[in-house]
């Protein structure tokens, strides 16, 4: 199996950093594991890496698609993985960076994923409350039904739309074995979570200082504000700003609260779904200990 390293954690802990200094000492490149910042000109909100940050090191899947196009999990499974397999020939080591954990762990593991009909009309289901949808999904494929909140009207949707062309996503995910594709090094980063907030609201208010008003004005002057990407956190809280409807303050408080949030579900998210080493980077040896860990891996220890 091919050798990988994954840096995983909640946003603002330190992931990009990390791997800029793994990729330096380990003949590495990157690969973006953040459904955001592959989209370009989401740059201040996303807290995506700039050039100078880059230190010169290649990146891969990052700011290359149009706000105007769809991008989901199994579009990156498949980009991704031709990253790693392009990254392999050229005797370099690949370095997986994000906090999106769906993509990393369909990137890692067995997952496959069935392309649905064309024929198949999503929109139809756009007046429907969310109770109407998760009532049809459990007529249709009850065991998903069970696995999926109501309130996710997306996730609703697409096991829906799964059943409707006659694949249940249930008996979809039981042929999948849970088995890693990969020799990976899953590297978590970590910290006490108050000084977390802490760093969070700081980053919050440095992407006001850097220009995230100008940001938006730009993008949602020229994009839909249905466009994919402004889902993101950053970007939608910032919708009702744009349209006079909220004041800044609250805006950018509620940036701050549902970010504190997404820390919160990474690393649950994290912790209970795959095998994840973590480190304390409160801990003053924790990149010796790191480098050191890494370097055992990569020869086989």
């Amino acid at each position: 199996m091919s050798k990988v390293i994954v840096i995983v954690g909640p946003t603002a802990v330190g992931k990009s950093a990390l791997s800029i200094e793994l990729a330096k000492n380990f003949n590495g490149e990157i690969i973006n594991g953040d459904s955001i910042q592959v989209y370009k000109g989401l740059n201040i909100g996303s807290a995506k890496i700039t050039e100078e940050e880059k230190q010169g090191v290649v990146h891969h899947l990052l700011n290359y698609k149009e706000l105007s196009e769809r991008y989901d999990v199994a579009i990156f499974q498949k980009d991704a993985r031709e990253k790693i397999e392009e990254i392999n020939k050229k005797g370099k080591i690949p370095i997986i960076v994000g906090g999106t954990g769906l993509y990393i762990k369909a990137l890692l593991y067995d997952y496959e994923f069935v392309k649905i009909s064309n024929n198949i009309d999503e929109y139809k289901y756009k007046d429907y409350t969310n109770e109407q949808l998760h009532q049809k999904l459990k007529e249709l494929d009850k065991k998903t039904a069970k696995t999926i909140h109501p309130n996710n009207r997306k996730r609703v949707i697409r096991a829906l739309i799964m059943a409707e062309s006659g694949i249940k996503k249930s008996d979809q995910e039981k042929k999948q074995k849970g088995i890693m594709i990969y020799d990976a090094k899953i590297i978590g980063l970590t910290m006490d979570r108050e000084k977390l907030k802490e760093r969070i609201h700081l980053r919050v208010d440095k992407m006001i200082e850097e220009g995230l008003i100008e940001e938006i004005n730009t993008l949602f002057n020229n994009y839909s504000l249905k466009s994919q990407g402004f889902a993101g956190i950053g970007y939608k809280e910032m919708i009702p700003y744009y349209l006079n409807q909220e004041p800044l303050e609250k805006c950018v408080e509620k940036i701050k609260t549902h970010t504190r949030q997404f820390a919160k579900r990474q690393y649950t998210w994290f912790n209970n779904q795959m095998k994840v080493d973590w480190y304390n980077i409160e801990e003053e040896d924790y990149l010796e200990k790191i480098y050191k860990n890494v370097k055992e891996f990569l020869n086989g220890q």
